[in-house]
């Protein structure tokens, strides 16, 4: 059976590294002052870890980290450094989250996204055990300080990308933002003739079915699924998704996020997916799902994508516009 471990390091992996986060350099400046409490979120213990580390209180702005001396723990510790006054995160949740990573070893910050946009972690066993543990109870509006031990983090192989080795203690530094629900939870609509349908299991995507679909138009198709009423997504917004994909006549998918259990986020409108997503995405409000009918021009072109799609093919996919930044 998989370990915990294993299962939950590529969604921070893509947190870290596909969110295109900079690796900074050491904090050396004074924090403010800080309403640093001694009471712990989640399942992790309160202890003398942190003791060593202050932290900022001004959050939604990058934190300011003040180092005593390194941070050494062989038990997950965490410290509520702000507590928010907003709804609670629970286990299934996924939570808007802005993340600093730091090594207790060396003191040095080499990761953060509070300049750019927030990660959309899952509470869950995909997500690993120092985040999920300390996010679930935590409320909207919170900072959470985490002193992770190793097996709680990356695991004996560390994160070379990011200079932590398999025996450096992680410091994670999370402000909770909002609490984005997994599934679209806007009104549902009735199916478009073009469209195949979808086979679900316990209301998750698995394939979509073509059989009695009409042959696609030369042409971008689209269409809702259910409408949800968030914030509509424009070019230039960061929007997460949740999708899976197939071509037209496909037994099955050829790729799916549902089962990676991490969204898949990206900036609308900006070429970092294929035309067919940026131009039907756009205009579409937070909560829905879709289902778009893509063309060889708006996709992979002539050439197509590896041995599973053609440059003939037109592409079909269900996405769950989860939220927009």
């Amino acid at each position: 059976m998989t370990s915990r471990r294993t299962r939950i390091l590529a969604p921070l992996v893509a947190t870290v590294l596909v969110g295109g986060l900079a690796a900074c350099g050491e904090e050396d400046g004074s924090s403010e002052s800080s309403s640093n409490s001694s009471s712990s979120s989640g399942g992790s213990s309160s202890g003398e870890a942190l003791s060593s580390l202050t932290v900022s209180d001004n959050v939604g702005k990058e934190p300011k980290l003040t180092w005593d001396k390194a941070v050494s723990t062989g038990t997950t510790q965490a410290r509520t450094v702000v507590e928010g006054d907003g709804p609670t995160v629970k286990s299934g949740d996924l939570a808007m989250t802005h993340i600093m990573v730091a090594n207790g070893a060396s003191k040095k910050v080499v990761s953060s996204d509070f300049k750019g946009a927030a990660s959309l972690l899952p509470v869950s066993d995909s997500l690993i055990p120092a985040l999920a543990d300390n996010l679930e109870g935590a409320k909207v509006g919170s900072r959470i300080a985490v002193a992770a031990a190793p097996e709680d983090a990356f695991g004996s192989q560390g994160n070379p990308q990011m200079g932590i080795n398999g025996k450096d203690t992680v410091v994670f530094v999370l402000d909770v933002t909002d609490i984005v629900s997994p599934e679209p939870s806007g009104s549902e609509q009735q199916p478009a003739g073009w469209m195949p349908s979808v086979t679900e299991s316990d209301g998750v995507p698995t394939a979509l079915d073509f059989q009695g679909t009409p042959k696609p138009k030369d042409e971008l198709q689209k269409g809702y699924l259910v409408k949800g009423d968030g914030k509509v997504a424009k070019a230039g917004d960061q929007i997460y998704v949740n999708y899976l994909g197939q071509v037209y006549g496909g037994d099955q998918p050829f790729d799916a996020s549902y089962t990676r259990g991490q969204p898949f986020p990206f900036t609308l409108g900006q070429g970092a997916v294929v035309k067919g997503w940026d131009q039907g995405l756009e205009g579409v409000p937070a909560g829905s799902r879709v289902m778009l009918a893509i063309p060889p021009e708006l996709g992979y072109g002539k050439q197509g994508q590896g041995n599973t799609i053609k440059g003939t093919d037109t592409m079909y996919f269900v996405v769950d516009v989860l939220a927009v930044q």
